[in-house]
């Protein structure tokens, strides 16, 4: 076995692409890392927000529902990527920390190779459950053909939505958030030219949608694999076959910390999935409601991912470097912008329910039900921020036990529980489905926080 301890020692090359998130002001390096990191998701929530206003607008509630509906049943297809794709980057900058190049090198093949080949398994797999998937989730009657269409080009495209996770992973774990953005706002450019094209102007209706989705995305990853080939040795990694390999020792760290955040992100996905089925039940308004609540939350989510994904680089170079003092600081400012950012938004989404709504649709029926995504869509965004604080410092120890903790408490016992309860039993129908949702988000706070305060991150 190599000796580890002999890449420790070794500086890394003051050329590669690595930021170093150990020294310097926490606020300004959390808000210079963050603020890409921001905008390259809101570029992503745009294009996704664009593909259900187009469809909304032009072909109406049907439409948004097959949209809202399609996008849950591939969320479920992405847990892979955003378990251990978000392991790999936190395995990335503990080894910049302690400036140990092997381990980075080892990571970065093992990880292309793994998702790639599980990108492919996930789409055949999934194509012939197509079916069966669409009915799971209840899919209306009315949107059941427009769903699949959108369903099934996606699928196509899980590929190049792996590939750009896999690419941005790696930058982000060496501290580099400005390239992602620069990749997903070529995706997120591409994306609304052409829904606007497809959809509007040559009426291929929801194929158009999904077309211009998959099309964007195919863009922004050949680009960001052109950027990583280009500057392999900055990155180093060289790209031959063998390197590609992977290396079962780091096979193993990425299994002990990926497989429970892959559970996490799946047990969401699939609490999501159930609640969507619920809702679905009542109707392809509340189907239609559901795509716009999703969409609106996505503006939320971005902020938490964003300042969730920036502080856990930080947390984790920084345990790396063991500089522990450094780590309360991080918390605290990543928790603070969240909230003030979310104040407004809630401000807003209080006043302007129909306004926000409105975006979306001119349809009656659902712009007359706007008033119900109010209350989950604030307890989310309080939520939002709490996550925020929690994530960060599991996520960023590399603690892969709290996410498996995490992942069954939050994924499937609160969310399902809460929801059922809501809306079954105390009989809100969608917007109890929708609350408790939003209720159970605030599980990772309580877990990370509870971690937090036995200071056991310090020994991780």
């Amino acid at each position: 076995m190599e000796n580890m301890n002999e890449n420790t020692e070794q500086p890394m090359n003051t050329k590669s692409m690595v930021k170093d998130l150990t020294q310097g002001s926490v606020p300004k390096l959390l808000l210079m890392f963050a603020a890409p990191l921001f905008m390259a998701n809101a570029l992503q929530a745009i294009y996704n927000i664009v593909d259900m206003i187009v469809v909304g607008q032009v072909i109406g509630k049907d439409g948004m529902s097959a949209v809202a509906t399609g996008g849950n049943v591939l969320s479920i297809l992405n847990f892979v990527v955003m378990g251990f794709a978000g392991a790999g980057q936190i395995i990335i900058a503990r080894a910049v920390g302690q400036k140990d190049k092997e381990t980075i090198r080892k990571t970065i093949g093992t990880v292309f190779s793994i998702l790639l080949v599980a990108a492919v398994v996930m789409s055949v797999l999934c194509f012939f459950l197509r079916d069966w998937l669409l009915n799971l989730v209840n899919t209306p009657k009315e949107a059941y053909n427009y769903t699949m269409d959108y369903t099934l080009v996606c699928m196509v495209g899980l590929i190049f939505i792996y590939g750009y996770n896999i690419v941005s992973a790696i930058m982000r774990g060496m501290g580099d958030s400005k390239r992602p953005f620069m990749f997903v706002g070529i995706a997120s450019v591409v994306n609304i030219i052409l829904d606007i094209l497809f959809v509007a102007v040559l009426h291929m209706e929801v194929i158009g949608a999904a077309l211009a989705t998959v099309i964007g995305q195919a863009i922004s990853f050949i680009f960001a694999m052109i950027y990583f080939y280009r500057h392999k040795e900055s990155f180093g990694f060289d790209f031959k076959l063998t390197s590609f390999i992977p290396r079962m020792d780091t096979v193993r760290k990425l299994c002990a910390l990926g497989i429970p955040m892959a559970i996490q992100s799946a047990a969401i996905s699939v609490s999501m999935t159930v609640v969507a089925a619920w809702v679905n039940s009542f109707g392809v308004v509340a189907s239609a409601c559901a795509g716009v609540l999703s969409k609106l939350n996505m503006l939320v989510g971005i902020l938490s991912m964003s300042l969730t994904t920036a502080a856990g680089s930080m947390v984790g170079q920084n345990l790396g470097a063991k500089k522990y003092d450094r780590i309360p600081r991080i918390l605290l400012w990543a928790s603070g912008c969240a909230l003030a950012v979310v104040s407004v938004y809630i401000t807003i989404m209080v006043a302007f329910p129909e306004t926000m709504v409105g975006l979306f649709t001119g349809d009656m029926a659902v712009l007359s039900s706007a008033a119900i995504i109010i209350l989950p869509s604030v307890v989310n965004a309080f939520g939002a921020v709490t996550r925020t604080f929690g994530f960060a410092i599991i996520n960023g120890s590399g603690n892969s036990k709290l996410n498996l903790l995490v992942a069954i408490i939050d994924g499937m016992i609160a969310r399902i529980s809460l929801a059922y309860i809501l809306g079954w039993k105390v009989g809100m129908g969608p917007q109890g489905f929708w609350l408790g949702d939003a209720i159970a988000g605030f599980v990772p706070f309580l877990i990370g926080a509870a971690f937090y305060a036995s200071k056991k991150w310090k020994v991780e």
